[in-house]
């Protein structure tokens, strides 16, 4: 894998992919910074989708997701030089979060790139923890665009969410602790079902858990199913302009350079579920685990509960319920409607 600290956006002539050992290492480094998040499990949830299902419960992480882990891998890497200079990263809230948190523990000055709608919950973390906000119009600006601008006028590090070989193994950590956890229990997945937004954590997922007979599934909002139509057409593609979801942490463009590289060749196909599928998905797991969960962080819920395969039924399950940051009016309204 590639070991400068310079390492940005992955190109599409990376010559060298992370491997599961460096998911290993990178757990090793992150260990004590991170939490070690609980697997949760359902009798009723069983009932309801017809399998076993095992929850991997990243919304319970520090900072309320999992990406936190490759936050910490790709900061904890930097030199003291480096580290001076300061960090610029773009997100939607969750690696934002992630960032300010990982930043403010090694003592580096971030400046963060958000929308203006960004919940309002996750800008307020963000200034919490001491970061630089600038906030940008996504229909007349483009982050990427205004993080690289101001990168190259602080000689900064840009720390992108996905297309990064540090935050992929870091993010793929995940999957170390899951597996950990299903061993020690004597549990053995048939399918892995992960949201799916540029990539990061699914890859950093397969990276880690690839074995014979595990099959991997992404998980999308319809009009934002990149990652499914991606694989129906054998290579990467975009998602029409415009569209919306609820789903605000996994509303990538397309996916990712590096994480597709990684991901699509062993990818058993993308499961696709409607918003309202998501809200019903969040009210089921805050009655039968009692965990609050962002509408991106549900997406694999509800893609178990209403687009499983057929062959996937009566097998177990693994679901990663990647976020908790959901704002407060919007989970009290998911709880009293009734989408079901």
């Amino acid at each position: 894998m590639l070991s400068t600290d310079e390492v940005g956006a992955a190109s599409e002539n990376m010559a060298t992919l992370p491997t599961r050992e460096d998911v290993l290492d990178a757990a090793a480094r992150i260990k004590g910074h991170v939490a070690k998040t609980p697997v949760l499990k359902s009798s009723r949830l069983d009932e309801l989708v017809g399998a076993n299902i095992i929850i991997k419960a990243e919304c319970l992480q520090e900072t309320g997701s999992f990406k936190l882990r490759g936050a910490f891998n790709r900061l904890l890497q930097l030199t003291p030089a480096t580290r001076a200079n300061g960090i610029v990263a773009f997100s939607s809230g969750n690696h934002a979060q992630g960032i300010a948190r990982a930043a403010k523990a090694l003592g580096i000055q971030a400046t963060i790139v958000m929308p203006q709608q960004a919940p309002r919950n996750k800008i307020e973390r963000v200034i919490a923890d001491g970061a630089e906000l600038r906030l940008y119009d996504p229909v007349s600006e483009d982050r990427e665009i205004i993080a690289r601008r101001l990168a190259d006028e602080r000689n900064a590090v840009l720390v992108p969410s996905y297309d990064d070989p540090y935050i992929i193994v870091g993010q793929g950590t995940c999957g170390v602790e899951f597996a950990e956890q299903l061993d020690a229990a004597g549990d053995r997945l048939e399918h892995l079902i992960c949201c799916t937004g540029g990539g990061g954590l699914m890859s950093g997922l397969i990276l880690a858990m690839q074995r014979p007979g595990l099959a991997f599934w992404t998980a999308e909002p319809a009009g934002h199913d990149d990652w499914a139509q991606s694989l129906q057409q054998n290579g990467r593609v975009e998602n029409a302009p415009g569209t919306r979801s609820i789903c605000d942490a996994i509303l990538t463009p397309s996916p990712g350079v590096l994480p597709w590289q990684i991901a699509s060749g062993h990818l058993a196909g993308g499961l696709v579920v409607e918003d309202d599928h998501i809200r019903s998905a969040m009210r089921v797991a805050f009655d039968m685990l009692k965990l609050v969960v962002e509408p991106g962080g549900a997406a694999a819920l509800a893609a178990a509960l209403f687009a499983l395969p057929e062959a996937a039924k009566g097998t177990t399950i693994g679901v990663v319920v990647s976020g908790g940051n959901v704002d407060a009016n919007l989970f009290a309204e998911t709880l009293r409607a009734n989408h079901s």
